[in-house]
Parts: structure tokens; sequence; C-alpha cells
């Protein structure tokens, strides 16, 4: 036993002492570290019941991680395997990116098309139990095993939102997540890119939808939007990658550690596959991390306007380190800046306009009267009193069909920027 102690200890005291560039343990250092090693010790010979040795280091590994800040976590084999599974865009569970916050796991954006996005959850909701179990006092990582489980098995998670006075139950399938990164369509003269998350599958994703795009719409195109709501990151290099197909030059992103370590700078390349046109970004509170890295970019060289609500303000940058054993842990190891230099961490991306969610009402117009609906009228030149009668009388409300597609109609922030973009390109073709 003392042999054990004395090698464990020993370890982790060479470990702090020769980390890359790691300040010089202090006596009070090693003073805790045998402290640690004490309690291990007596945990693993007084405990109630017999412990796993293995299971009793993970859980100090993560809670030193976890103490730091609520994206820092460890992956033991079985996580990291299926962190890896995620980022390839394909894996099990019920669809949603969680962070934690006041010790409860807060939604920061339901992933579109999966069990938790048709269940109706929502960025910002606090899911505060799992089935019939207290989150508070979990881990993140613990939160996150328990809604785990078999595809196709039944969760019911319980969830508190803003401006609900009662929290309620929701109770999801869990299903095999297939991420599709990139989803398109033409909304008449426009190109419409949603991008619900940044996987290896992404900027690819991106540039093929564009030139579909470009190639239905044709010359009439009159610009992008480019949707990023609910979209809650993924990786970095994807990021840029997305920022560097629509700008021409400039730097997209810094990243900035402690010291001078951590710090990187990246630059874009000449070549933007929207050539020029005007391209509206939607952004809202679920959108994190890498969509808040686009936004920024393109937002700092004035490239595109930002339209929507305030995004999520996740402004860090987490390093997957592997470990032996098969494991691997995330770390926080940087703060990234927009062009201009903004930290966006805790602050999140403005919108250059801000329009909150909504949705559009048809009406009909045809109870109101106008000028040529007066008796006695001056009538004018080149018209007809004929002619002038009341054509709206022969039609009551204004078929929606003939308006825009019903997801538009549904959607307020959308229209708003397809408006955006035709008013921008009326306004230049008349200069």
């Amino acid at each position: 036993m003392i042999r054990y102690l004395l090698v464990l200890t020993t370890t982790m005291l060479a470990f702090v002492a020769t980390s890359n560039g790691a300040a010089a343990v202090s006596s009070e250092t090693y003073r805790q570290l045998n402290m640690f090693g004490d309690v291990f010790e007596r945990v693993r010979a007084e405990y109630v019941e017999e412990v796993d040795d293995a299971e009793l280091i993970e859980a100090a590994i993560q809670g030193m991680l976890s103490s730091l800040d609520p994206h820092s976590t460890f992956l033991n084999s079985k996580a990291y395997g299926e962190m890896q599974v995620h980022t390839r865009g394909q894996f099990g569970g019920l669809g949603i990116e969680v962070t934690m916050e006041n010790g409860l796991v807060k939604v920061v954006s339901p992933i579109d098309d999966t069990p938790a996005h048709q269940a109706g959850i929502q960025p910002g909701d606090f899911i505060i139990g799992i089935d019939g179990e207290q989150v508070f006092g979990l881990t993140l990582g613990e939160a996150v095993d328990r809604m785990r489980g078999p595809v196709k098995s039944e969760i019911v998670i319980t969830v508190q939102r803003g401006g609900v006075e009662q929290p309620f139950d929701v109770t999801i399938i869990r299903d095999v997540i297939r991420i599709r990164s990139v989803k398109s369509r033409a909304e008449g003269d426009v190109a419409f890119i949603r991008v619900t998350s940044f996987n290896e599958q992404t900027d690819s994703g991106v540039e093929k939808a564009m030139r579909e795009l470009n190639d239905e719409i044709g010359d009439s195109l009159k610009g992008l939007v480019l949707d990023l709501r609910n979209n809650p990151g993924g990786l970095l290099d994807q990021a840029v990658a997305v920022s560097d197909a629509f700008l021409e030059k400039g730097e997209i992103v810094s990243t900035r550690g402690r010291g001078s370590r951590g710090g990187q700078r990246f630059n874009a390349r000449a070549g933007d596959i929207a050539e020029g046109l005007p391209i509206v970004v939607l952004i809202n509170g679920g959108s994190a991390s890498a969509s808040e890295i686009v936004a920024g970019a393109l937002q700092d060289h004035r490239r595109a306007i930002i339209l929507g609500t305030r995004s999520f303000g996740k402004g860090s940058v987490q390093t997957v380190i592997p470990l032996p054993g098969e494991g691997a842990m995330r770390l926080t190891t940087a703060r990234y800046y927009t062009p201009s230099g903004r930290s966006i961490q805790a602050t999140g991306i403005e919108p250059d306009i801000f329009v909150d969610a909504g949705t559009i009402e048809i009406t009909s117009d045809a109870a109101r009267r106008r000028e040529e609906n007066l008796r006695g009228r001056l009538e004018g030149e080149g018209s007809s009193p004929e002619s002038s009668a009341s054509e709206e009388e022969d039609g009551s409300a204004v078929d929606v069909a003939d308006v825009a597609d019903e997801d538009v109609l549904l959607d307020y922030q959308l229209q708003r920027a397809l408006d955006l973009i035709r008013g921008i390109a009326l306004f230049e073709d008349r200069v």
C-alpha cells in the first residue's frame, strides 16, 4: 500500500513539475498532493463499500477539470470514442448541445431534425431532472452519461424554461443522430444555406450548396442568407474554412492562451464563393462557438449583415489532449478574438439589426378603401373608370402559396433577411 501511494504521488509530482513550461512546484503544492494521496488511500482502505481504483481516479480528474470552467472535462475511453464519432457527423443520443450553469444542465441548442428538436427543446432550457432524479450535484459528464442510452429507449427529462412558471416533463425517444451539417434551398432569387453544426463535412457542404444554388438560380441571384441559428459550434478549422469561403483577405480569428502559449492567427485566402453578392447571417441565443467565429469574422470585415438576436457567447477554445489508457481531456486553452480584437466570451455577437423571433400573419386588404374606391374620384391620366374599379373585390385573402414558402412565412427573421437582401440588390441596381 505504501509503495503504491508513493508511486502515485511521485508520478503526479513529476507531471506537475515537467509539464511544458510549468512553474516549479511549491512546497504547498507538495503538501496538497500528499494530502490527495492520503485521502485516496483512506477511501480505498476504509470506505464502507469496496471501491474501484480507476473510478476514483477518474472522478478526481473530472472534479479537477470541471472546477475550471463548464467546458473543461475528462473523457474516458468510451466518451472519447463517442466524441470522435460526433465530429464525423453521426452518433447516438437526444440531439442537444449542453453546458453546465449554476449546477444545472443548460441547453445551448437542439440539433435540427433530432429527437430533442422534434420534442420542442429550446436554447436556454435548463434540464433539472433526468428520469425523475435531480441533476443538481452531478457533473456535466455524469449528466450526459445519464442522458445516453440504447437507441429507441425512452428518457424523461424535466425542463425549466424561462417565462414558464412550473417545470415540465418531456419524453424523448433516443435515436441515432445523423447530422446533416448543411442544408440549402432557393428562396426565389436568394440562396439560403443553413449550417446546423461544424463537423468534418461542413466546409465542403457549404461550397457544394453555393455551387448548386448558383446554377439553379442563375444570373438572377441577388444574395445569400447564411443561417447559423441554433448552431452550437464544433470544429475550429471548419469555422475558419467557412469564413474563408466568403472573404478575399484579412484575419478570420485569432486565439490567445496564457502568456505566449496558445496563440494562433488564421487568415483568409483569395476567393469569395458568393462573388461579392450581399450576405445576411442569421444568429440567435443558440448560436455558439464556431458559429460565432463565422458571424464575427464576416461582421468585422463588413462582408455580411448580422441579423437576429445576441449569440450565446462561448468565446473559448478547447483542446482535446489524449491521455494514456485511450482516454483524453478536453481543456480550455485559449480565448478567441474576432478580427477587430473583440473577445465575445460571455458577451456574444451583437447583431447589426436586432430582429426577435416571430411569425408572419397574412391578412386580407380587401376591406380597406383606397382613393380608387371613392365616389366621384378624380381619374388618373391614362386610366379609365372601368379598369380602376375594385380589382380586389373578386378575391378576399391573399393565397399563402402565392406569397412565399410556408416555412418562410412562419419564420419572421428569415423573411426580414430575404427582404434585406432584395432591398440591397434593388438599391445597387438603381445606383
